[in-house]
């Protein structure tokens, strides 16, 4: 199981000070990669005009653009609310970037209260996220919100 106090506090320490946002990202992802176990993709989708455009990652190649309200990711950006995904295949129009994946957890990132972009973590384990996940991860996400945005939300 995750200790997502333990990875929240290190990405803290990672990005608080850091004025580079694409950085930041890169290693707020590396470090999801090498924290969060039977997962096979771990990135952020940024917002540009009505679509996500893909940002720094780990993983397979990704799609590169996802409109908003298509798939796990522009559902997640549309409706400002995270997504828990138990079976990406039973998800109304899921995006297969990559057909390992089997479940998802997606959590919309904010600037000012607005959706700038999202964060992704796919699975290739049926039901692999879980509630501990969507708290300790939207922790991630406010955390990420507060360094990069300047939100404190």
């Amino acid at each position: 199981m995750t200790d997502y106090r333990e990875v929240n506090e290190r990405l803290e320490s990672l990005i608080a000070g850091v004025p580079h946002e694409i950085a930041n990202l890169a290693n707020a992802s590396a470090l999801l990669w090498e924290s969060l176990e039977e997962i096979n993709w771990a990135g952020f989708y940024r917002m540009e005009g009505e679509k996500l455009v893909l940002g720094p990652f780990q993983g397979k190649p990704a799609c590169i653009e996802i409109p908003l309200g298509r798939g796990v990711c522009g559902t997640a950006a549309a409706e400002d609310r995270t997504q828990l995904v138990y079976h990406v295949h039973d998800f109304p129009g899921h995006i297969a970037c990559d057909s390992a994946s089997n479940s998802e957890i997606v959590v919309p990132l904010h600037r000012n209260g607005a959706v700038v972009g999202v964060l992704d973590i796919d699975s290739p384990r049926i039901g692999r996220f879980s509630e501990v996940d969507r708290e300790g991860l939207e922790t991630f996400a406010a955390i990420m919100e507060k360094h990069l945005y300047g939100d404190k939300t």
